[in-house]
């Protein structure tokens, strides 16, 4: 038989409330935070599961973080090559409008800006490295700082200093593409067009200044296919960067809809049922109020006042 006394009735009542305590506190929890548990001691065997998600999760979002730097360096890297085709565009009109004019005053001044524009977006940074530098992160890639300069070097490929590496991006588990271009291979062709009139410039039949010779002419025409052809390899190079920079667009809004479906398979396991929660926070409350009730009504009763008529 269980022994009845009034301390094991108060012991009862004050575990009782304990518990009821102890309920609506995790129901507490339940509710302010909206999962079912804090850590992963509170999702028993679903634990290894939940790790593994959180760790798909981890690797999705760190996916996402390196695309999205990829993506803007892209966008820097458009940019640049804009100014590189401006100034071999702006170099080709510069010498049509002279041809039209029969005159090339100006002329040598004009070709010397474009090629400023040119110089500019083969130097230009992200994050303060140079877009087409390779691995050379020290230097500007172009070192020429005029056209009087090109024509000091021996040739147009001496005046660039960067190296053969490539920037390669990993956007995902399987996919790995290279992203970055040599400053060499996009401006190369342009500089060595625009040290041949500075050349001709310097040269036995220059300058190119004043009224049109026939041999100034002859020269400048000749330039104006070459040009085109430089334009057309720049702006080839920039629908290649245009095409991956779409890949990338593409693969971090695939990136980004895997997150949601992952965030939402994570949520199925550690999301709490909000009205449960509720309700069991209210059951909780009822039952610490009708413990502590007991309690106060103990208080008030002994076993003695019923065995002291005996």
């Amino acid at each position: 038989m269980t022994r009845v006394s009034t301390a094991g009735n108060y012991e009862s009542a004050l575990l009782n409330l304990m518990a009821a305590q102890a309920r609506g506190l995790e129901a507490q929890k339940k509710v302010s935070t909206e999962k079912i548990a804090t850590d992963l001691a509170g999702f028993g065997r679903g634990s290894e599961t939940l790790t593994a998600l959180k760790s798909a999760q981890n690797r999705i979002d760190g996916f996402i973080s390196a695309g999205e730097a990829v993506a803007s360096r892209l966008t820097t890297q458009a940019l640049a090559f804009d100014r590189v085709a401006e100034g071999a565009d702006g170099a080709r009109q510069a010498i049509a409008e002279a041809l039209a004019s029969g005159r090339v005053e100006g002329l040598m001044q004009a070709l010397e800006g474009q090629f400023a524009t040119a110089r500019s977006g083969l130097n230009l940074e992200h994050n303060g490295r140079p877009l087409f530098g390779g691995a050379v992160t020290d230097q500007p890639p172009v070192t020429a700082k005029s056209m009087a300069d090109l024509a000091d070097a021996p040739d147009a490929a001496s005046v660039f200093v960067n190296d053969t590496l490539r920037t390669a991006s990993r956007l995902d588990e399987s996919t790995t593409v290279e992203t970055g271009f040599l400053a060499d291979e996009v401006g190369e062709p342009l500089f060595a067009i625009l040290r041949d009139i500075q050349l001709f410039h310097e040269g036995a039949q220059g300058p190119i200044d004043g009224v049109m010779t026939e041999d100034v002419r002859a020269f400048l025409e000749g330039q104006l296919g070459r040009l085109k052809d430089a334009h057309t390899g720049v702006v080839g190079f920039a629908a290649r960067s245009g095409a991956i920079q779409t890949q990338v667009d593409d693969n971090l809004a695939s990136l980004d809809n895997q997150r949601v479906a992952m965030q939402q398979l994570i949520g199925k396991k550690t999301d709490v049922d909000m009205a449960e929660a509720v309700t069991e926070l209210e059951l909780s409350q009822i039952s610490i109020q009708a413990s502590a009730q007991v309690l106060a009504q103990l208080r008030q009763t002994s076993l003695l006042d019923l065995l002291a008529p005996y």
